[in-house]
C-alpha cells in the first residue's frame, strides 16, 4: 500500500471501488441506518477510538462527514491523520472498509474549493443539527439546569448559510478499500489498493 494520496481528479475517472459502494448505497437506501458508518482513529496516546458518523456524501472525490472542532476526534486526527471507515449494509449483506488519510476543513481553510464544500455541507444540515454546534463543548460535564438548545453566545443567532467556527467538514480519502460480500456461496471479497503510479490495483482475495 502506498502512503501517497489519490488525486480527486485522477485520470481514468472514478476509482473502481466507487461503483460497488454507490450501488450498495442505492440498494440499501430504504434502510435509514445505511447512511451511518463507523470511523476509527488513533488517540494521541496511541489508543484506538471508534464512533458512528453520518455519511454526508462525496465532495472533492472523498467521503465526507461533519464534526465539532472541539470533539475528541479532531485531536486524534491532528496526532495521526490516518483512519478507517467500516460500513455494513444489512439489506445486501456486504461490508466496506475504507482506509486512508483524514483531513478536517475548518473555518481557517484557505483552499476555496474545500471551504465551499464546508459551506455546502453546513447548509445541507437540518436546523436541529446546526444547533448542536452552538452547544457547550462535547465531553464536558453537563449542567442539567442549562438547556442544550441555548447557544453558547446568545448574541449571535444561528446563521443558516455561514457555518460557525466550531463546524468542521471531515474528508476521508481512501487508499485501501476492502469489499466483502457475504451473500452467496462462496462469499466474495475484493480489495482495491492505490499505487504510487496513481492507479488502482484490484485483487480478488479469499473471504
Amino acid at each position: 500500500m502506498s502512503d501517497s494520496v489519490p488525486s480527486p481528479s485522477a485520470p481514468g475517472g472514478l476509482p473502481p471501488w466507487r461503483s460497488p459502494l454507490s450501488r450498495a448505497l442505492h440498494r440499501n437506501r430504504s434502510r435509514p441506518y445505511s447512511r451511518y458508518f463507523q470511523l476509527a482513529t488513533v488517540t494521541p496516546q496511541g489508543r484506538p477510538a471508534n464512533r458512528t458518523v453520518v455519511f454526508r456524501g462525496f465532495a472533492l472525490g472523498q467521503l465526507t462527514f461533519v464534526t465539532d472542532q472541539r470533539s475528541a476526534k479532531v485531536a486524534d486526527i491532528a496526532a495521526n491523520p490516518w483512519g478507517q471507515a467500516c460500513w455494513y449494509f444489512t439489506q445486501t449483506r456486504e461490508q466496506f472498509r475504507l482506509m486512508g488519510p483524514l483531513t478536517l476543513v475548518t473555518a481557517a481553510e484557505e483552499d476555496g474549493d474545500r471551504q465551499q464544500a464546508r459551506h455546502t455541507s453546513w447548509q445541507a444540515l437540518s436546523d436541529a443539527a446546526k444547533c448542536q454546534f452552538y452547544w457547550p463543548p462535547p465531553g464536558v460535564v453537563r449542567d442539567l439546569d442549562a438547556p442544550l438548545d441555548t447557544p453558547l453566545d446568545t448574541t449571535n443567532a444561528l446563521d443558516p448559510t455561514v457555518p460557525p467556527p466550531t463546524f468542521c467538514l471531515g474528508l476521508l480519502q481512501p487508499t485501501l478499500v476492502d469489499h466483502l460480500e457475504l451473500r452467496g456461496n462462496p462469499q466474495n471479497r475484493t480489495q482495491y489498493a492505490y499505487l504510487d503510479d496513481g492507479t488502482w490495483h484490484t485483487t480478488v482475495i479469499n473471504p
